[in-house]
């Protein structure tokens, strides 16, 4: 995990800066599945004393992004099988869903901004940064659903993202990406032309096609 500024006083409060760094590390694949933690070393991890440390962790296993066993073992999920099936068909429900909401609010801004965005997500590819390709990969679907104005819809799906982090840093080795993905320019295409059936499609395909190759 990356080293993260000691907190200070007079911001948020320490518990919800911990909580922020450390779920921001989980979303983007910065912790492998697995990756065990200690109350005592988040809280040297960003300068806090254990009691936020632990409310942090504890509040980050409630949304499913850590374990917490009952002797007090923390770690990141190592999910089945069954797991990354499960979150890869609440993705396959509600992505397309929120990127179809989007569509009417797909402006030419919009689409250029997704542009841009893939060439962010490119050049993570060509520097083999896998934390920097899963973090440019969200932006990419976050900044086209927040289009939809569906704030409760879009707090299921980041909660999903949280959730799947550190297997989507596993799932990157797998992928030997060399380009990018190829439904980033179909989701592109689709809202240019507003074909709404093929942005659906195009999203489906992009949330889940990955993830299936680690239930094979």
């Amino acid at each position: 995990m990356t080293n993260h500024p000691r907190t200070t006083e007079g911001s948020a409060p320490a518990h919800d800066r911990v909580y922020r760094s450390l779920r921001s590390a989980i979303i983007h694949g910065e912790l492998a599945p697995g990756t065990a933690l200690t109350i005592r070393g988040i809280g040297e991890e960003f300068g806090v004393s254990m009691t936020p440390a632990r409310e942090a962790a504890r509040r980050l296993a409630a949304e499913g992004a850590l374990t917490l066993s009952a002797s007090g073992r923390i770690s990141t999920p190592a999910l089945s099988n069954d797991r990354i099936e499960e979150l890869a068909a609440i993705r396959a429900l509600l992505e397309p869903e929120m990127a179809s909401r989007a569509m009417p609010r797909a402006h030419v801004a919009l689409i250029e901004r997704l542009q841009t965005i893939n060439m962010a997500v490119s050049e993570s590819i060509v520097k083999k940064d896998s934390v920097g390709y899963i973090r440019t990969n969200l932006e990419f679907h976050r900044t086209l659903y927040l289009r939809a104005q569906a704030p409760a819809m879009l707090a299921m799906v980041e909660n999903v993202w949280l959730q799947l982090g550190p297997t989507m840093r596993q799932l990157y080795g797998r992928l030997h990406r060399t380009e990018v993905p190829p439904n980033h320019r179909m989701i592109v295409a689709a809202l240019r032309a507003g074909d709404e059936p093929g942005l659906r499609l195009a999203v489906r395909a992009d949330v889940t096609q990955g993830l299936r190759m680690l239930t094979q």
